[in-house]
This record gives C-alpha cells, sequence and structure tokens, in this order.
C-alpha cells in the first residue's frame, strides 16, 4: 500500500516507526544518501527536495508526500490514529510536532554539523547550537513532569521527537540531569513498534558511539557537506 523512501536517520525513522505503530503493509526503499540517490531523477519526480523520507501511497492514486512531519500527518488522518479527532487534541498533538520541526530537528541538526562534521571547531557556533538544544530538551522534561507523553496519550508527536532527542550523544548534548526526558525516552524506546522500526532501515552506527566507527561515519558526512549540491546548480 505504501512505497517509503528513506534512510536510517531521524526524521527516515519517524515514519518507519509511524507505520509499525499503525500496522500499515509497506514496502521499503532504503536510499544511499552518501552516493546522491535522493538526487536521482526517478526520486526527484517523487520529491523535487531532494530529501528523505518520502512516501507513494499506491491505494490512493500513487499519491506522493513530502516533508516527515506532513507524512507524519498524512498517516494519523489516513487511519484516524495517533491524532486525536477532536479539535483541541488534535491541535495539541500539532503543537508539540511542530516543536520538533521548528526547533528540536533544525538545532540538533546544526549541532551534528558543527560538534561532529564541519572541518573546522567554530566554538561559537557548536556553543550556539548545543545550548538551544538543550533549551529545548528543558522545555520537554518540564512539559513531561506533568504528562507521560507530549499531548494526552502516545501520538505522532512522540514519534516525531524521540526519533531526535534519541540522538542528543551524537549532538554533544547530555540528558542526565533531565529526569523526565529520560523517563519518557526509555517508554517510548520500549515500544514494540518502536524497537522495530528504528531498525528499518539499520544504521552503520549506534549514534550514542564515539568511536572509531563513529569518526569514520562523521568524516562521511563531512565528504557530503564538502561536496554538497547547495554550491552548485540543482537540488
Amino acid at each position: 500500500m505504501i512505497d517509503l523512501y528513506t534512510a536510517a536517520t531521524p526524521n527516515g525513522h519517524k515514519i518507519s516507526i509511524a507505520l509499525e505503530e499503525l500496522e500499515l503493509p509497506y514496502t521499503l526503499h532504503a536510499l544511499e544518501l552518501s552516493k546522491n540517490e535522493q538526487k536521482e531523477p526517478w526520486f526527484l519526480a517523487i520529491n523535487p527536495n531532494g530529501r528523505i523520507p518520502a512516501i507513494v501511497d499506491r491505494a490512493a492514486d500513487n499519491f506522493a508526500v513530502l516533508e516527515s512531519g506532513a507524512i507524519l500527518i498524512y498517516l494519523a488522518e489516513k487511519t484516524g490514529r495517533l491524532m486525536p479527532a477532536d479539535p483541541k487534541g488534535r491541535s495539541l498533538v500539532m503543537q508539540w510536532l511542530m516543536f520538533q520541526m521548528g526547533g528540536i530537528g533544525p538545532m540538533m541538526g546544526q549541532a551534528n554539523v558543527f560538534f561532529r562534521y564541519f572541518p573546522e571547531k567554530i566554538q561559537p557556533a557548536i556553543d550556539r547550537y548545543q545550548g538551544e538544544s538543550k533549551r529545548l530538551f528543558r522545555v520537554l522534561d518540564g512539559h513531561l513532569k506533568e504528562h507521560e507523553y507530549l499531548a494526552g496519550d502516545y501520538s505522532i508527536a512522540d514519534i516525531a521527537n524521540w526519533a531526535w532527542v534519541r540522538t542528543h550523544n551524537w549532538s554533544g548534548v547530555p540528558t542526565d540531569d533531565l529526569p523526565h526526558l529520560t523517563r519518557w525516552l526509555a517508554a517510548v524506546a520500549a515500544r514494540p513498534a518502536v524497537k522495530r522500526g528504528i531498525l528499518l532501515p539499520p544504521s552503520q552506527l549506534d549514534r550514542t558511539a564515539s568511536d572509531e566507527k563513529a569518526q569514520q561515519f562523521a568524516a562521511e558526512a563531512r565528504k557530503m557537506l564538502e561536496t554538497g549540491q547547495s554550491r552548485q546548480q540543482g537540488v
């Protein structure tokens, strides 16, 4: 029913986890980002932005959906699960989903770039993005002090935020002093569908690692930054 085009990244894992939670049949297509498969014309016909993840809903006249947040909303609305139907409940889920899309993801992503991938260590940039990531973690921790999940029952908001926050070590941002966030991370990780989805596709790296393999992974990612299409024509 669903074709999922993805890779082993936080944004990619959002969708594989959601599909597993929703028990929707899907076919996984893992793209090799280091080979720029996401820039191939066949994929740009699905997602003109040349980014993963993307889905094609074969049961809906081959309807393509890009952007991880939009995909999560589409799947939740398609199934009537992982997001309440009432306006207030839906709004709560959307608020915390947008919190991830506009805050957690971009800030942690930039922390990764400057802390792990950028060839120079620009400490003010590292401090800026690690500091803002930690501030956002504190917001989550404070909210989770009074709530089991982010927006009432477990929802796509939890999936989206968890897929990123679980990689906090890779961003160089500790969470040891955030007990409510730590509790929530463990609770979501224990869900059977999450255990399945986080392995689809399998990652070449445990993002909690800091060993030689992690350094090699960072070196490969650095090459992708240095040869990125942003300096050239195209996407």
